[in-house]
């Protein structure tokens, strides 16, 4: 009885810091699980993580497998929500393999930050590396992209989604690009400090929404 008196008595603050943080990871097949059975992929596997360690968060899977930076861009404000605390953004991969020019894939995904800082939602921006295959001259104008906009932006910066899954065929799919389930658990194990960073700034005091 205590309990719900002082709750009534804080009003709405009490009940809107007692929600969970919603993370929405806006993505391609990486994000959305291609070919992984249900409950396997990134969003889920992620979010089971940060609830075995005490967060009270809801990872959205907003993943669009064979998406590019300008699918995610064209259909970035339905696919992050009102609902939305903050954004895994995870694309760039298929404009690679694809050979878009990288000076395309930059202003996309530095419309999408705009678009995101506009919101106040903060953000963790997953790297890509160019294939081997598309060339040195390639590399060195596809590479830097993420770096240079998690810095212009005050995005942070998650240099490489695929870090220690990309190239052992263990942890891959026949198809050698996707992820396996164990690959999966690599991926979260490695990239889970800094989403729990991500989620250290939304919760600060000045980071909370009116």
């Amino acid at each position: 009885m205590i309990t719900v008196l002082v709750a009534a008595a804080m009003g709405p603050m009490a009940l809107a810091s007692a929600a969970p943080i919603t993370l929405v990871a806006l993505g391609d097949s990486l994000t959305a699980g291609y070919g992984l059975p249900p409950g396997d992929g990134f969003p889920d596997k992620l979010q089971a993580a940060l609830k075995a360690r005490g967060h009270d968060v809801i990872v959205i899977d907003a993943g669009v497998s064979g998406d590019t930076t300008s699918g995610g861009l064209s259909r970035l404000n339905w696919s992050v929500g009102e609902k939305a605390d903050g954004v895994i953004l995870e694309l760039g991969a298929n404009d690679a393999l694809r050979g878009i020019r990288p000076q395309e894939t930059r202003r996309n995904l530095a419309a999408m930050l705009d678009q995101l800082k506009a919101r106040g939602l903060p953000v963790l921006l997953a790297g890509m590396i160019a294939p081997p295959n598309m060339g040195p001259q390639y590399e060195r104008e596809f590479n830097p992209i993420y770096p240079d906009l998690a810095e212009e932006y005050g995005a942070r910066l998650y240099p490489f989604f695929l870090d220690g899954v990309a190239g052992t065929p263990a942890l891959n799919q026949s198809d050698g690009m996707h992820p396996t389930s164990e690959g999966v658990d690599v991926i979260v194990s490695r990239i889970l400090p800094d989403v729990e960073a991500l989620i250290a700034e939304i919760t600060a005091p000045e980071a909370r929404k009116d």
